[in-house]
Protein backbone atom coordinates (compact mmCIF):
# COMPACT_ATOMS: atom_id res chain seq x y z
CA UNK A 1 0.00 0.00 0.00
CA UNK A 2 1.32 3.52 -1.26
CA UNK A 3 2.37 6.06 1.72
CA UNK A 4 1.85 9.24 1.49
CA UNK A 5 5.05 11.87 1.45
CA UNK A 6 4.82 15.44 2.24
CA UNK A 7 8.18 16.50 0.05
CA UNK A 8 8.93 20.47 -0.28
CA UNK A 9 12.08 22.45 -0.26
CA UNK A 10 11.97 25.50 2.54
CA UNK A 11 14.31 28.43 2.81
CA UNK A 12 16.07 28.18 6.44
CA UNK A 13 13.65 30.32 7.99
CA UNK A 14 10.56 28.14 7.35
CA UNK A 15 8.72 29.02 4.04
CA UNK A 16 8.14 26.93 0.99
CA UNK A 17 7.13 30.19 -1.44
CA UNK A 18 7.95 33.26 -1.05
CA UNK A 19 4.65 36.20 -0.66
CA UNK A 20 2.07 35.64 -2.80
CA UNK A 21 3.13 32.00 -3.60
CA UNK A 22 6.20 33.40 -5.22
CA UNK A 23 8.48 30.34 -5.77
CA UNK A 24 11.19 32.26 -8.02
CA UNK A 25 13.10 32.07 -5.12
CA UNK A 26 13.53 28.06 -5.81
CA UNK A 27 15.22 28.21 -8.66
CA UNK A 28 19.03 28.89 -7.75
CA UNK A 29 18.63 25.48 -5.42
CA UNK A 30 16.91 23.84 -8.12
CA UNK A 31 19.74 21.16 -9.58
CA UNK A 32 21.81 18.42 -9.11
CA UNK A 33 20.30 16.81 -5.19
CA UNK A 34 20.49 12.82 -5.43
CA UNK A 35 17.98 12.36 -2.81
CA UNK A 36 15.59 14.29 -4.91
CA UNK A 37 16.79 12.58 -8.20
CA UNK A 38 16.08 9.20 -6.30
CA UNK A 39 12.54 10.19 -4.75
CA UNK A 40 11.39 10.53 -8.39
CA UNK A 41 10.76 6.98 -9.73
CA UNK A 42 9.21 5.94 -6.39
CA UNK A 43 6.42 8.34 -6.58
CA UNK A 44 3.35 6.77 -8.02
CA UNK A 45 1.22 9.68 -7.62
CA UNK A 46 0.76 13.18 -6.62
CA UNK A 47 -1.65 14.80 -4.06
CA UNK A 48 -1.81 18.74 -4.57
CA UNK A 49 -3.61 21.48 -3.39
CA UNK A 50 -5.35 23.87 -6.04
CA UNK A 51 -3.08 26.66 -5.27
CA UNK A 52 0.06 24.69 -5.57
CA UNK A 53 -2.04 23.14 -8.96
CA UNK A 54 -2.26 26.27 -10.34
CA UNK A 55 0.66 28.12 -8.80
CA UNK A 56 3.98 29.60 -9.90
CA UNK A 57 6.67 27.04 -11.25
CA UNK A 58 9.76 28.70 -11.02
CA UNK A 59 11.32 26.07 -14.40
CA UNK A 60 8.36 27.77 -16.44
CA UNK A 61 8.85 28.28 -19.92
CA UNK A 62 11.75 25.50 -19.50
CA UNK A 63 12.35 21.75 -20.43
CA UNK A 64 12.31 21.19 -16.59
CA UNK A 65 9.11 22.67 -16.09
CA UNK A 66 6.36 20.62 -13.88
CA UNK A 67 6.69 18.48 -11.12
CA UNK A 68 9.92 17.25 -9.72
CA UNK A 69 11.58 19.45 -12.46
CA UNK A 70 9.70 17.99 -15.37
CA UNK A 71 10.97 14.56 -14.36
CA UNK A 72 7.67 13.50 -13.03
CA UNK A 73 4.90 12.29 -14.88
CA UNK A 74 1.99 10.19 -13.65
CA UNK A 75 -1.59 10.69 -11.91
CA UNK A 76 -2.46 13.77 -10.16
CA UNK A 77 -5.12 14.18 -7.82
CA UNK A 78 -5.73 17.73 -6.67
CA UNK A 79 -7.86 18.72 -4.10
CA UNK A 80 -10.12 21.71 -4.35
CA UNK A 81 -13.79 22.74 -3.99
CA UNK A 82 -13.71 24.38 -7.44
CA UNK A 83 -13.05 22.13 -9.80
CA UNK A 84 -12.50 23.56 -13.69
CA UNK A 85 -15.25 22.09 -15.96
CA UNK A 86 -12.27 19.99 -17.82
CA UNK A 87 -9.65 18.35 -16.51
CA UNK A 88 -6.17 17.99 -18.13
CA UNK A 89 -4.75 14.11 -18.90
CA UNK A 90 -4.13 12.31 -15.49
CA UNK A 91 -5.76 15.10 -13.27
CA UNK A 92 -8.48 14.45 -10.63
CA UNK A 93 -10.02 17.27 -9.08
CA UNK A 94 -12.22 16.72 -5.93
CA UNK A 95 -13.54 18.49 -2.43
CA UNK A 96 -12.88 15.28 -0.25
CA UNK A 97 -9.39 14.30 1.41
CA UNK A 98 -10.36 11.04 2.46
CA UNK A 99 -11.55 10.43 -0.64
CA UNK A 100 -8.50 11.82 -3.18
CA UNK A 101 -5.97 10.25 -0.81
CA UNK A 102 -7.57 6.62 -1.16
CA UNK A 103 -7.80 7.37 -5.20
CA UNK A 104 -4.31 8.24 -5.05
CA UNK A 105 -2.70 5.86 -3.09
CA UNK A 106 -4.85 3.39 -5.10
CA UNK A 107 -3.49 4.84 -8.21
CA UNK A 108 0.88 4.45 -6.81
CA UNK A 109 0.28 1.26 -5.78
CA UNK A 110 3.03 0.02 -3.67
CA UNK A 111 4.98 3.77 -4.56
CA UNK A 112 4.56 6.88 -2.79
CA UNK A 113 1.67 9.55 -3.19
CA UNK A 114 3.26 12.70 -2.93
CA UNK A 115 1.93 15.49 -1.25
CA UNK A 116 2.67 19.19 -2.60
CA UNK A 117 0.81 22.28 -0.75
CA UNK A 118 0.98 23.47 2.41
CA UNK A 119 -2.59 23.34 3.61
CA UNK A 120 -3.35 19.92 2.13
CA UNK A 121 -0.33 18.46 3.99
CA UNK A 122 -1.51 20.39 7.20
CA UNK A 123 -5.20 18.56 6.22
CA UNK A 124 -3.75 15.27 5.80
CA UNK A 125 -1.49 15.41 8.80
CA UNK A 126 -4.23 16.33 10.92
CA UNK A 127 -6.52 13.40 9.73
CA UNK A 128 -3.73 10.77 10.26
CA UNK A 129 -3.29 10.70 6.70
CA UNK A 130 0.50 11.73 6.37
CA UNK A 131 3.35 9.43 6.65
CA UNK A 132 6.33 10.71 5.93
CA UNK A 133 7.87 14.27 5.41
CA UNK A 134 11.15 14.84 3.19
CA UNK A 135 12.50 18.25 4.12
CA UNK A 136 15.10 20.22 1.41
CA UNK A 137 16.47 22.81 3.34
CA UNK A 138 17.84 25.89 1.00
CA UNK A 139 20.48 28.07 2.80
CA UNK A 140 18.32 31.32 2.20
CA UNK A 141 16.24 33.59 4.41
CA UNK A 142 12.96 34.63 2.86
CA UNK A 143 11.63 36.45 5.92
CA UNK A 144 7.69 35.94 4.65
CA UNK A 145 5.69 33.70 2.32
CA UNK A 146 4.00 30.39 2.97
CA UNK A 147 5.55 28.28 6.00
CA UNK A 148 6.19 24.92 5.78
CA UNK A 149 3.84 24.12 8.73
CA UNK A 150 1.12 27.09 9.69
CA UNK A 151 -1.56 26.35 12.41
CA UNK A 152 -2.85 29.09 14.64
CA UNK A 153 -2.97 28.29 18.22
CA UNK A 154 -0.71 24.91 17.47
CA UNK A 155 -0.56 21.36 17.44
CA UNK A 156 2.86 19.49 18.12
CA UNK A 157 3.43 16.96 16.08
CA UNK A 158 6.15 14.50 16.74
CA UNK A 159 8.42 13.49 13.91
CA UNK A 160 11.20 10.09 13.76
CA UNK A 161 14.05 10.96 11.81
CA UNK A 162 14.83 8.19 9.20
CA UNK A 163 17.69 9.88 6.94
CA UNK A 164 19.42 12.68 6.42
CA UNK A 165 21.48 13.56 3.15
CA UNK A 166 24.32 16.55 2.20
CA UNK A 167 23.32 17.97 -1.15
CA UNK A 168 25.75 21.48 -2.29
CA UNK A 169 21.81 22.81 -3.02
CA UNK A 170 20.04 21.85 0.09
CA UNK A 171 19.98 19.38 2.54
CA UNK A 172 17.50 16.87 3.04
CA UNK A 173 15.94 15.89 6.30
CA UNK A 174 13.55 12.60 6.39
CA UNK A 175 10.82 11.92 9.00
CA UNK A 176 8.56 9.31 9.70
CA UNK A 177 5.14 11.40 11.45
CA UNK A 178 4.28 9.97 14.63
Amino acid sequence: MAKTLYSVTMSLDGFIAGPGGDMSWLTPFLGPNPTAEALVPEIGAMLVGNRTFGGDDPNKGTDKEGAMSGAWHGPVFVLTHNPPAQSPPDVTFGSDLHEAVTAARQAAGDRYVNVLGADVARQALAAGLLDEILVFIAPVLLGDGTRLYDLPGGAEVTLTRLRSAESPLANALWFSVG
